[in-house]
């Protein structure tokens, strides 16, 4: 199975999936993809909403755009932190419960963020909220590896992707229009209730818990760290914070710079977001690095020739379909092999990168804050430097370990 840019495979390691006995059943096929993918759109709908409504809210608190990317940043933190937190606690108190209590803390939290009276209120907020909806993307998948029927798991994980892959488009589009019609705080009370009901709907749609494994959170916990130094690891952990990284970097320095015609441009990313979940067979076939660096390199490409034209609307597009294609496959594809070369730990190894992952979605709108004074050419030019580093050292752990494998 592959995954998405903003959501690992299976991030704790759960136990093998419960053979179907008189009592055991798999879960119904129908309801649980439809609610986990409704869920899974809504919940990374909050990190890159945000990002529209920069301006808006800097507006009503009187306060400069820049300022508010920490509300982006502080998101991308909480929600990294919910992935290593609660992945290893649903292995002792059942990923239903887990779940279902995450994304009902998520419905408070999100309403919270829209009655911040300011800033600083809204920046702990969001890292609060960041942190309630982590509990939902590892789980969620730890739960399919075990509960879904195996020839419908594929489709289930595809579903899922598509939902965490469209909300970097549909969560601006909403925000967006939201705002100009409503409000800004429009898009977290809207957020609010449709958490609320995703509450109730996956308490009805999953299956009951099953005894507790006894597993030891501490112990999953324990087993992370020493693979940042791990051989054949190590370097690939560097790459990945430019991935997410730069694509909520640009995106944010689209919004500061005031570029004309971001809803046709935020829409353009759409199609090929949805596409390439249904590629992924196709590009399985590319050897795992070589396909994570030539993603990477395209991403570098669609940047920096961005920094270099100065491209109108038409083009500037086309540019942005190619990052995201690029960041598309890059982490599905970084996934792909960090699992595979981590073996045994290979659980530990995913919740790493995703917290990774997230800790560069949330330093990209710092970034675009600090190179967007002038335009948007500096920052487009520093991002394709760092994604041209990045796609140098997965090509160098390739090397590095030896052997020509597909991953």
């Amino acid at each position: 199975m592959r995954s998405s840019p903003v959501l690992p495979a299976t991030t704790t390691a759960p136990a093998p999936p419960p053979a179907p006995t008189a009592t055991t059943a798999f879960a119904p096929f129908a309801r649980t993809v439809a609610v986990l993918s409704g869920t899974a759109l809504l919940a990374t709908a909050q990190l890159y909403g945000m990002i529209a409504l920069l301006g808006s809210a800097a507006a009503g608190w009187h306060a400069r755009p820049t300022s508010l990317t920490w509300l982006v940043s502080a998101f991308g933190f909480g929600y990294a932190a919910g992935f290593l937190l609660f992945g290893p606690l649903s292995d002792r108190f059942g990923r239903r419960r887990v779940m279902v209590a995450g994304v009902a803390a998520t419905a408070v939290t999100t309403a919270l963020v829209a009655a911040s009276p300011g800033p600083d209120a809204a920046l702990i907020l969001r890292a609060l909220q960041g942190l309630t909806i982590g509990a939902f993307p590892p789980v969620a998948m730890a739960y399919v590896a075990e509960r879904v029927e195996p020839r419908r798991r594929l489709v289930t994980v595809t579903a899922m992707t598509t939902g965490f892959l469209s909300a970097a488009v549909l969560g601006q589009l909403a925000a967006q229009g939201l705002a100009a019609t409503l409000g800004w705080r429009a898009f977290f009370l809207v957020g609010a209730v449709a958490f609320g009901a995703a509450a109730l709907l996956l308490r009805w749609a999953l299956l009951p818990d099953g005894p507790s494994t006894g597993a030891s959170p501490a112990a999953a916990y324990r087993a992370m760290l020493p693979l940042l130094w791990t051989p054949g690891l190590r370097l690939l952990y560097l790459a990945v914070p430019t991935v997410l990284g730069s694509f909520v970097a640009i995106y944010t320095g689209l919004q500061l710079t005031g570029t004309t015609g971001l809803l046709g441009l935020r829409a353009s990313a759409l199609p090929v977001i949805v596409a390439i979940p249904f590629l992924t067979p196709v590009l399985a076939r590319v050897p795992g690095p070589a396909r994570v660096g030539l993603a990477l390199a395209l991403s570098a490409a669609g940047v920096a020739l961005i920094g270099l034209l100065h491209p109108g609307t038409l083009l500037l597009g086309a540019l942005l379909i190619a990052v995201t294609a690029g960041t598309a496959v890059a982490a599905p594809g970084l996934i792909d092999t960090i699992g595979s070369r981590a073996g045994a730990a290979r659980g530990p190894a995913i919740s790493l990168f995703t917290a990774l992952l997230f800790v560069g979605a949330s330093l990209g709108p710092q970034l675009a804050g600090a190179l967007t004074g002038s335009g948007l050419a500096a920052l487009a030019l520093v991002l394709a430097g760092l994604l041209a580093v990045a796609a140098l050292l997965v090509l160098a752990s390739a090397a590095g370990t030896g052997r020509g494998t597909r991953r």
